[in-house]
């Protein structure tokens, strides 16, 4: 048997991406408390668009945008950066973080099933074996993570409880964040991961001004200390700039279907953040999910073999 080449920069590109979704979503309450969400957002397009201009220029060996690339472009910012986003905030705040964290779990799944229905990417057995485990791990966490069990409402909008509603958000934004790895590995067989970052944010920049105009009216930039903008510029940084050029670098590499098992490490880490820096505890049952999770990756990732005949002795 031989063993078959493994992307492992691909991998690690993938795995630190993903990270830092987590690690910033973790770290930008603070922010959240002081600035309103679509302003906060405006900024942190903003602060990207600054940061990446050098990477807006077509490279020489890059050939024009055709209008199929454009609109895989503008899909990408809508559904990974401004939808999500969107998507995401209004719903955590009508669920409970326990059915968040579940529906979260589905990415994985979503992105399997996306890939092989739009990129006709097949699914291995060992792919579903990581999918399983991975939604499982996190599943499992999130269930444990709060030990009052569901925390009700009587409030309904139209008639609907605010928590279903809330849950459907929140799966809207897992379909987002799905579509973004499908699309983005439309886009990385196109353009450099450094001119897709910049050119999705620019597009995120132009989608968010509207509303980030109106937040901004009356807001009291007094509020900001020094530690404050730090938090903001590593925030804008990271989701804008490091977390998308290091996930269209993986996705070169790597099939969509299994760079979606890489999407565990958003809550992961996000947890991770909690509990060394925000005096959080895990329970032996939080510990296991972790487990589980992880060995997901382990599965997806671990080197293939192929099998080999030697020469006829004939």
């Amino acid at each position: 048997m031989t063993i078959v080449s493994t992307p492992w920069a691909a991998y690690g590109a993938l795995a630190l991406s993903m990270s830092l979704v987590g690690s910033y979503v973790a770290l930008s309450k603070p922010l959240v408390a002081v600035i309103p969400v679509f302003l906060l957002a405006w900024l942190r397009f903003g602060i990207g668009a600054l940061a990446m201009a050098h990477w807006l220029p077509k490279p020489a060996d890059e050939g024009p945008l055709d209008s199929r690339t454009r609109w895989l472009l503008f899909a990408e910012s809508l559904l990974g950066n401004f939808l999500f986003s969107i998507c995401m905030l209004w719903g955590v705040s009508l669920t409970t973080a326990t059915a968040a964290g579940v529906i979260l779990s589905s990415i994985p799944a979503v992105v399997a099933l996306l890939s092989w229905a739009l990129l006709r990417e097949s699914i291995s057995a060992r792919l579903v074996v990581a999918i399983a485990l991975a939604f499982l791990g996190i599943g499992l966490f999130s269930l444990e993570k709060v030990g009052g069990g569901p925390v009700g409402s009587s409030q309904t909008w139209m008639g609907i409880p605010l928590p279903l509603i809330g849950n459907a958000l929140v799966f809207a934004a897992v379909v987002c964040e799905a579509s973004y790895v499908v699309i983005g590995k439309r886009l990385a067989g196109r353009l450099s991961p450094r001119r897709i970052s910049a050119l999705i944010n620019l597009w995120g920049l132009a989608l968010m001004t509207p509303l980030g105009l109106w937040a901004v009216q009356g807001f009291d930039f007094a509020l900001l200390t020094p530690g404050l903008w730090g938090l903001l510029v590593f925030y804008s940084l990271a989701a804008s700039v490091w977390t998308v050029w290091l996930w269209m670098a993986g996705l070169k590499k790597v099939p969509a279907s299994q760079a979606g098992v890489f999407t565990v490490m958003l809550p992961l880490s996000a947890a991770a953040i909690g509990v060394l820096f925000l005096g959080e505890r895990l329970t032996p049952m939080q510990w296991m999910a972790f487990a589980l999770a992880l060995a997901g990756l382990v599965v997806a990732t671990a080197p293939r073999f192929r099998r080999t005949t030697g020469p006829s002795d004939s």
